[in-house]
Protein backbone atom coordinates (compact mmCIF):
# COMPACT_ATOMS: atom_id res chain seq x y z
CA UNK A 1 0.00 0.00 0.00
CA UNK A 2 2.94 2.50 1.00
CA UNK A 3 4.28 1.76 -2.58
CA UNK A 4 0.82 2.74 -4.17
CA UNK A 5 0.72 5.80 -2.49
CA UNK A 6 4.75 6.83 -3.30
CA UNK A 7 3.82 5.99 -6.53
CA UNK A 8 0.96 8.39 -6.92
CA UNK A 9 1.96 11.02 -5.36
CA UNK A 10 5.30 11.32 -7.76
CA UNK A 11 3.07 11.51 -10.43
CA UNK A 12 1.71 14.88 -9.22
CA UNK A 13 4.39 17.08 -7.40
CA UNK A 14 8.04 18.01 -7.61
CA UNK A 15 10.08 16.38 -4.68
CA UNK A 16 9.10 19.39 -1.92
CA UNK A 17 8.00 18.97 2.04
CA UNK A 18 5.56 20.33 4.21
CA UNK A 19 7.41 22.70 5.88
CA UNK A 20 7.96 24.28 2.41
CA UNK A 21 4.04 24.54 2.22
CA UNK A 22 3.39 26.80 5.43
CA UNK A 23 6.02 28.88 4.29
CA UNK A 24 4.41 29.49 1.06
CA UNK A 25 0.92 29.94 2.57
CA UNK A 26 2.21 32.24 5.46
CA UNK A 27 0.91 35.31 4.04
CA UNK A 28 -2.30 34.73 4.03
CA UNK A 29 -2.43 32.60 7.37
CA UNK A 30 -1.30 35.84 8.83
CA UNK A 31 -4.32 37.40 6.93
CA UNK A 32 -6.68 34.85 8.95
CA UNK A 33 -5.42 35.53 11.73
CA UNK A 34 -6.01 39.16 11.80
CA UNK A 35 -9.68 38.77 10.19
CA UNK A 36 -10.04 36.53 13.27
CA UNK A 37 -8.78 39.27 15.78
CA UNK A 38 -11.07 41.54 13.94
CA UNK A 39 -13.94 39.21 14.19
CA UNK A 40 -14.05 39.31 17.79
CA UNK A 41 -15.25 42.57 17.52
CA UNK A 42 -18.61 41.77 16.29
CA UNK A 43 -19.58 39.92 19.14
CA UNK A 44 -21.16 41.37 22.16
CA UNK A 45 -19.25 43.12 24.34
CA UNK A 46 -19.95 40.97 27.08
CA UNK A 47 -18.67 37.50 25.24
CA UNK A 48 -15.53 39.29 23.60
CA UNK A 49 -13.49 37.59 25.80
CA UNK A 50 -14.90 33.93 25.42
CA UNK A 51 -15.31 34.52 21.81
CA UNK A 52 -10.91 35.38 21.77
CA UNK A 53 -10.53 32.73 24.10
CA UNK A 54 -11.85 30.29 21.47
CA UNK A 55 -10.68 32.63 18.13
CA UNK A 56 -7.11 32.39 19.26
CA UNK A 57 -4.28 31.50 16.58
CA UNK A 58 -3.12 28.77 18.34
CA UNK A 59 -4.55 26.20 16.47
CA UNK A 60 -3.30 24.05 13.17
CA UNK A 61 -5.77 25.88 10.99
CA UNK A 62 -5.61 23.06 8.84
CA UNK A 63 -9.49 23.48 7.38
CA UNK A 64 -8.16 26.75 6.37
CA UNK A 65 -5.16 25.94 4.81
CA UNK A 66 -7.12 23.60 2.59
CA UNK A 67 -8.93 26.66 1.36
CA UNK A 68 -5.77 28.35 0.34
CA UNK A 69 -4.33 25.35 -1.22
CA UNK A 70 -7.11 24.59 -2.90
CA UNK A 71 -7.40 27.81 -4.11
CA UNK A 72 -3.30 28.29 -4.88
CA UNK A 73 -2.80 30.55 -7.55
CA UNK A 74 1.09 30.47 -8.03
CA UNK A 75 1.90 34.01 -7.67
CA UNK A 76 1.91 33.74 -3.07
CA UNK A 77 -1.21 37.00 -3.49
CA UNK A 78 -3.37 36.86 -0.83
CA UNK A 79 -6.96 37.00 -1.90
CA UNK A 80 -9.53 38.56 0.20
CA UNK A 81 -12.19 36.32 -0.83
CA UNK A 82 -10.09 33.48 -0.23
CA UNK A 83 -9.46 34.85 3.97
CA UNK A 84 -13.23 35.64 4.49
CA UNK A 85 -14.16 31.77 3.42
CA UNK A 86 -11.25 30.43 5.40
CA UNK A 87 -12.33 32.16 8.14
CA UNK A 88 -15.78 31.09 7.56
CA UNK A 89 -14.69 27.10 8.06
CA UNK A 90 -12.11 27.77 10.63
CA UNK A 91 -15.30 29.11 13.05
CA UNK A 92 -17.61 26.35 12.30
CA UNK A 93 -14.93 24.00 13.23
CA UNK A 94 -14.14 25.42 16.14
CA UNK A 95 -17.93 25.81 17.13
CA UNK A 96 -17.90 21.91 16.47
CA UNK A 97 -15.14 21.88 18.99
CA UNK A 98 -16.12 23.49 21.72
CA UNK A 99 -19.42 21.29 21.84
CA UNK A 100 -17.52 18.35 21.19
CA UNK A 101 -16.03 19.26 24.46
CA UNK A 102 -18.81 19.35 26.89
CA UNK A 103 -19.94 16.17 25.01
CA UNK A 104 -16.50 14.33 25.78
CA UNK A 105 -16.54 16.12 29.23
CA UNK A 106 -12.95 16.36 27.93
CA UNK A 107 -10.26 19.40 30.06
CA UNK A 108 -7.85 20.18 27.73
CA UNK A 109 -7.79 21.35 24.08
CA UNK A 110 -4.50 23.06 22.33
CA UNK A 111 -2.72 22.64 25.77
CA UNK A 112 -5.34 24.54 27.73
CA UNK A 113 -8.23 24.65 29.46
CA UNK A 114 -11.53 23.75 27.06
CA UNK A 115 -14.05 26.62 26.74
CA UNK A 116 -16.33 23.97 28.78
CA UNK A 117 -13.61 23.84 31.79
CA UNK A 118 -13.13 27.44 31.14
CA UNK A 119 -16.46 28.98 31.38
CA UNK A 120 -18.98 26.00 32.29
CA UNK A 121 -21.00 23.67 30.00
CA UNK A 122 -24.37 25.98 29.90
CA UNK A 123 -22.55 29.05 29.03
CA UNK A 124 -19.96 27.19 26.22
CA UNK A 125 -22.96 25.65 24.82
CA UNK A 126 -24.60 29.29 23.70
CA UNK A 127 -20.89 30.07 22.77
CA UNK A 128 -21.10 27.74 20.41
CA UNK A 129 -24.06 28.62 18.84
CA UNK A 130 -22.62 32.09 18.73
CA UNK A 131 -19.73 30.83 17.02
CA UNK A 132 -22.14 29.04 14.36
CA UNK A 133 -24.37 32.23 13.88
CA UNK A 134 -21.06 34.67 13.36
CA UNK A 135 -19.77 32.40 10.76
CA UNK A 136 -23.52 32.02 8.95
CA UNK A 137 -23.24 35.79 9.19
CA UNK A 138 -19.78 36.15 7.61
CA UNK A 139 -20.88 34.15 4.61
CA UNK A 140 -23.81 35.77 3.90
CA UNK A 141 -21.89 38.63 2.85
CA UNK A 142 -20.16 37.38 0.04
CA UNK A 143 -21.65 38.74 -3.52
CA UNK A 144 -23.37 35.34 -3.87
CA UNK A 145 -25.25 32.94 -1.94
CA UNK A 146 -23.32 30.15 -2.62
CA UNK A 147 -20.67 30.20 -0.37
CA UNK A 148 -23.62 30.81 2.78
CA UNK A 149 -25.89 27.33 0.82
CA UNK A 150 -22.73 25.63 0.97
CA UNK A 151 -21.96 26.21 4.60
CA UNK A 152 -24.81 25.99 6.20
CA UNK A 153 -25.57 22.81 4.40
CA UNK A 154 -22.08 21.62 5.75
CA UNK A 155 -22.72 22.54 9.40
CA UNK A 156 -26.19 20.64 9.45
CA UNK A 157 -24.05 18.01 8.26
CA UNK A 158 -21.62 17.93 10.45
CA UNK A 159 -24.06 18.36 13.15
CA UNK A 160 -26.25 15.63 11.93
CA UNK A 161 -22.98 13.09 12.24
CA UNK A 162 -22.39 14.73 15.77
CA UNK A 163 -26.17 13.86 16.36
CA UNK A 164 -25.61 9.96 14.92
CA UNK A 165 -22.76 9.61 17.04
CA UNK A 166 -24.07 10.50 20.60
CA UNK A 167 -27.29 8.49 19.65
CA UNK A 168 -25.14 5.35 19.18
CA UNK A 169 -23.49 5.62 22.12
CA UNK A 170 -22.50 2.40 24.09
CA UNK A 171 -23.87 0.53 21.02
CA UNK A 172 -21.51 -2.41 20.23
CA UNK A 173 -23.54 -3.06 16.70
CA UNK A 174 -22.16 -0.18 14.78
CA UNK A 175 -21.23 -1.33 11.59
CA UNK A 176 -18.02 -0.28 9.22
CA UNK A 177 -20.12 1.77 6.88
CA UNK A 178 -22.43 3.26 9.79
CA UNK A 179 -18.82 4.12 10.86
CA UNK A 180 -17.67 5.67 8.24
CA UNK A 181 -21.04 7.45 7.45
CA UNK A 182 -20.78 9.36 11.04
CA UNK A 183 -17.06 10.37 10.34
CA UNK A 184 -18.21 11.22 6.80
CA UNK A 185 -21.05 13.83 7.69
CA UNK A 186 -19.05 15.10 11.32
CA UNK A 187 -15.52 15.70 9.50
CA UNK A 188 -15.00 14.77 5.96
CA UNK A 189 -17.79 17.09 4.96
CA UNK A 190 -15.97 20.23 6.65
CA UNK A 191 -12.50 19.38 4.99
CA UNK A 192 -14.75 18.38 1.63
CA UNK A 193 -16.00 22.07 1.30
CA UNK A 194 -13.08 24.04 2.53
CA UNK A 195 -11.01 22.32 -0.71
CA UNK A 196 -13.96 23.09 -2.92
CA UNK A 197 -14.56 26.43 -2.09
CA UNK A 198 -10.96 27.18 -2.69
CA UNK A 199 -10.76 26.21 -5.97
CA UNK A 200 -14.35 28.00 -6.87
CA UNK A 201 -13.38 31.00 -5.29
CA UNK A 202 -10.02 31.56 -7.26
CA UNK A 203 -12.01 31.14 -10.39
CA UNK A 204 -10.42 27.43 -10.99
CA UNK A 205 -12.47 25.63 -13.44
CA UNK A 206 -15.63 23.47 -12.26
CA UNK A 207 -13.78 20.13 -13.25
CA UNK A 208 -10.80 20.82 -10.75
CA UNK A 209 -13.64 22.25 -7.95
CA UNK A 210 -15.01 18.75 -8.27
CA UNK A 211 -12.11 17.05 -8.24
CA UNK A 212 -10.61 19.61 -5.10
CA UNK A 213 -13.93 18.79 -3.76
CA UNK A 214 -13.25 14.77 -3.99
CA UNK A 215 -9.86 14.95 -2.08
CA UNK A 216 -11.19 17.03 0.77
CA UNK A 217 -13.35 14.31 1.56
CA UNK A 218 -11.24 11.62 1.08
CA UNK A 219 -8.57 13.51 3.24
CA UNK A 220 -11.64 14.19 5.94
CA UNK A 221 -12.19 10.15 6.35
CA UNK A 222 -8.40 9.96 6.52
CA UNK A 223 -7.87 12.72 9.41
CA UNK A 224 -11.27 11.13 11.60
CA UNK A 225 -9.26 7.97 11.29
CA UNK A 226 -5.88 8.85 12.36
CA UNK A 227 -7.36 11.22 14.98
CA UNK A 228 -9.39 8.04 16.16
CA UNK A 229 -6.45 6.40 16.74
CA UNK A 230 -4.75 9.25 18.32
CA UNK A 231 -7.09 9.06 20.93
CA UNK A 232 -5.89 5.65 22.08
CA UNK A 233 -2.12 5.59 20.94
CA UNK A 234 -1.37 9.32 21.14
CA UNK A 235 0.17 11.06 24.30
CA UNK A 236 -1.40 14.13 25.98
CA UNK A 237 1.45 16.30 26.71
CA UNK A 238 2.87 15.88 22.96
CA UNK A 239 -0.94 15.63 21.04
CA UNK A 240 -2.36 18.78 23.48
CA UNK A 241 -5.57 17.70 24.10
CA UNK A 242 -7.32 15.30 26.34
CA UNK A 243 -7.32 11.19 25.08
CA UNK A 244 -9.25 8.35 25.63
CA UNK A 245 -12.66 10.31 25.71
CA UNK A 246 -13.74 7.66 22.93
CA UNK A 247 -13.66 4.86 25.24
CA UNK A 248 -15.00 7.09 28.41
CA UNK A 249 -17.51 7.85 26.45
CA UNK A 250 -18.66 5.32 24.82
CA UNK A 251 -18.04 5.51 21.27
CA UNK A 252 -17.49 2.67 18.64
CA UNK A 253 -14.58 3.27 16.93
CA UNK A 254 -11.82 2.09 13.97
CA UNK A 255 -9.46 1.02 16.56
CA UNK A 256 -12.12 -0.67 19.31
CA UNK A 257 -13.83 -2.51 16.31
CA UNK A 258 -10.42 -3.98 15.07
CA UNK A 259 -9.77 -4.64 18.75
CA UNK A 260 -12.70 -6.28 19.12
CA UNK A 261 -12.41 -8.51 16.27
CA UNK A 262 -9.45 -9.71 17.28
CA UNK A 263 -9.66 -10.43 21.46
CA UNK A 264 -10.75 -13.80 23.45
CA UNK A 265 -14.29 -13.61 24.09
CA UNK A 266 -13.88 -12.72 27.75
CA UNK A 267 -11.78 -9.46 26.70
CA UNK A 268 -14.55 -8.77 24.41
CA UNK A 269 -16.82 -8.76 27.05
CA UNK A 270 -14.55 -6.31 29.67
CA UNK A 271 -14.30 -3.99 26.62
CA UNK A 272 -18.00 -4.24 25.69
CA UNK A 273 -18.57 -4.02 29.34
CA UNK A 274 -16.31 -0.64 29.20
CA UNK A 275 -18.26 0.83 26.36
CA UNK A 276 -21.62 0.51 28.26
CA UNK A 277 -20.50 1.93 31.37
CA UNK A 278 -19.96 -1.26 33.56
CA UNK A 279 -16.64 -2.88 34.37
CA UNK A 280 -13.90 -0.41 33.21
CA UNK A 281 -11.46 -1.48 31.04
CA UNK A 282 -9.20 1.35 31.28
CA UNK A 283 -6.93 3.76 28.74
CA UNK A 284 -3.93 2.00 29.65
CA UNK A 285 -5.00 -1.81 29.44
CA UNK A 286 -6.65 -0.83 26.10
CA UNK A 287 -3.53 0.62 25.02
CA UNK A 288 -1.25 -2.46 25.75
CA UNK A 289 -3.73 -4.51 24.27
CA UNK A 290 -3.65 -2.39 20.95
CA UNK A 291 -0.07 -2.66 21.07
CA UNK A 292 0.11 -6.23 21.46
CA UNK A 293 -2.41 -7.00 18.67
CA UNK A 294 -0.72 -4.44 16.41
CA UNK A 295 -4.09 -3.01 15.71
CA UNK A 296 -2.37 0.57 14.68
CA UNK A 297 -1.52 -1.42 11.55
CA UNK A 298 -5.00 -1.99 10.37
CA UNK A 299 -5.87 1.60 10.89
CA UNK A 300 -3.68 2.92 9.69
CA UNK A 301 -3.81 0.47 6.48
CA UNK A 302 -7.74 2.23 6.24
CA UNK A 303 -5.83 5.70 6.54
CA UNK A 304 -3.74 5.28 3.69
CA UNK A 305 -6.60 3.37 1.29
CA UNK A 306 -8.24 7.07 2.02
CA UNK A 307 -4.93 8.62 1.32
CA UNK A 308 -4.72 6.94 -2.23
CA UNK A 309 -8.00 7.94 -3.02
CA UNK A 310 -7.39 11.26 -2.22
CA UNK A 311 -4.44 11.75 -4.55
CA UNK A 312 -5.60 9.63 -7.25
CA UNK A 313 -8.34 12.26 -8.04
CA UNK A 314 -6.23 14.95 -9.12
CA UNK A 315 -4.34 12.90 -11.51
CA UNK A 316 -6.17 14.51 -14.59
CA UNK A 317 -4.75 17.96 -13.27
CA UNK A 318 -1.42 17.69 -12.57
CA UNK A 319 0.10 21.10 -14.69
CA UNK A 320 -2.18 23.19 -12.03
CA UNK A 321 -0.71 25.11 -9.25
CA UNK A 322 -2.88 23.63 -6.19
CA UNK A 323 -1.62 20.05 -7.32
CA UNK A 324 1.67 19.87 -5.64
CA UNK A 325 0.82 21.41 -2.45
CA UNK A 326 -2.79 19.30 -2.32
CA UNK A 327 -0.42 16.43 -2.68
CA UNK A 328 1.91 17.71 0.48
CA UNK A 329 -1.59 17.91 2.52
CA UNK A 330 -1.85 14.09 2.53
CA UNK A 331 1.97 13.15 2.63
CA UNK A 332 1.89 15.78 5.93
CA UNK A 333 -0.97 13.05 7.32
CA UNK A 334 1.11 10.14 6.48
CA UNK A 335 4.14 11.70 8.37
CA UNK A 336 2.09 12.18 11.11
CA UNK A 337 0.56 8.82 11.29
CA UNK A 338 4.15 6.86 10.77
CA UNK A 339 5.32 9.11 13.60
CA UNK A 340 2.15 8.08 15.80
CA UNK A 341 2.14 3.88 14.38
CA UNK A 342 5.66 3.18 14.74
CA UNK A 343 5.89 3.00 18.60
CA UNK A 344 2.72 1.76 18.78
CA UNK A 345 3.12 -1.06 17.11
CA UNK A 346 6.42 -1.84 18.44
CA UNK A 347 7.33 -5.13 20.21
Amino acid sequence: MANTVAQADAQLAPNTDAHGLFERIRPHLAALDAFMRKEVENFEPEIREMAAYCLDTTGKRLRPTMVFVSGWQGDGVVSEQLVRAAGVVEMVHLATLVHDDIMDRAEIRRSRRTASREFGPDAAVLLGDALFSQALHIASQFPTTEVCRLVSESTRKVCSGEIMQTLRRRDINISLAEYRRMIDLKTAELFRVSCFLGARLSGHAPAFAAAADRFGHHLGIAYQIYDDLVDFVGEEQRIGKTLGTDLATGKLTLPLMLLLERVSADERSAIVAALRGGRPLGLPASKQRMKELGIASGVVRAIEEELVAAVSVLASFGQLAPVPLMRLLSEMLRQQVAALSAPADSP
